[in-house]
């Protein structure tokens, strides 16, 4: 009997490191997501993985001192808490799948269109006015086209810039799209658009640093390109992190049924003895 419950109580050991990946996700994504000025699922996933952290936790301790009532406890919950991740792994798999990018003849960096990007994606970040008042006025005042503008000096011509590689963001908010025929003055400065009516975001270019195309559907997709960017690197840690937990979940079941099995064998021979 000591030695399933020494078995068990490893087995919820290794179900305790599996959470550390999920909790460290979470903490990731909710810190990259607020400084992108986006809290979309900020804290879900952190959370999630601080509860299935306590609840592998209070495994251990159940299997380590055998305390059947925390170990049955344990089971139910992590199974609770295993089913949560994975619908959050194919609802993020299922909102990700488009995602919005496409290439520009002569450009290093790639634009990025609403339409390419999920419905529920598209509704969160433009569907409402007000949110996306909120995030234009953070990315103002973030250093995301600054950055730009303290690069002028390495970008001598045009072409330079055109061959820089630039995040969803700078590529979206941080100058008008290719389309509008804008001549290049600066990352953030440009003059005379060749084509205005190329794309509706073409008026709404201001070279007013406190401007420029934070107000542009191609800023709003080069967000969105951001989110998915960020959910697309956190899956892979999700996914790892997921099918570990899955594995040792069922081994551990399979090893706690072994031990109340061994218990009521004991309790059999016990009384038979008597």
């Amino acid at each position: 009997m000591a030695v399933s419950n020494n078995i068990t109580a490893c087995l919820n050991f290794l179900a305790l490191i599996c959470t550390i990946p999920v909790v460290a996700t979470g903490l990731w994504f909710a810190s990259k997501q607020g400084a992108e000025c986006a809290r979309l699922a900020r804290w879900p996933v952190a959370i999630l993985g601080g509860l299935l952290l306590l609840v592998a936790l209070a495994g251990f301790i159940g299997a380590y001192w055998n305390r059947q009532g925390l170990l049955a406890a344990y089971l139910f919950a992590m199974a609770a808490l295993i089913t949560l991740l994975l619908a959050l792994l194919v609802f993020a798999f299922a909102v990700t799948h488009g995602s919005g990018a496409y290439d520009v003849p002569g450009r290093a960096y790639r634009e990025y269109r609403l339409e390419g990007f999920s419905g529920w994606m598209r509704g969160y970040v433009a569907g409402d006015p007000r949110r996306w008042e909120g995030i234009r006025a953070c990315l103002a005042a973030s250093d995301t086209c600054k950055k730009l503008t303290m690069e002028t000096a390495f970008f001598i011509a045009p072409e330079q810039f055109y061959q820089s590689d630039l995040s969803p963001l700078q590529s979206g908010c941080c100058k008008p799209p290719t389309a509008c025929g804008y001549a290049y003055v600066s990352p953030t400065a440009w003059a005379s658009p060749a084509t205005p009516a190329a794309d509706a975001d073409c008026g709404a270019w201001s070279n007013d640093p406190r401007q420029l195309c934070y107000w542009c559907d191609s800023c709003k997709a080069g967000m969105l390109g951001t989110l998915r960017d960020q959910w697309r690197r956190a899956n892979v840690a999700l996914v790892a992190a997921t099918v570990a937990l899955l594995v040792v979940y069922v081994i551990g079941c399979s090893a706690f049924k072994n031990a109340q099995t061994e218990d009521l064998f004991r309790r059999y021979k016990w009384s038979n003895n008597t």
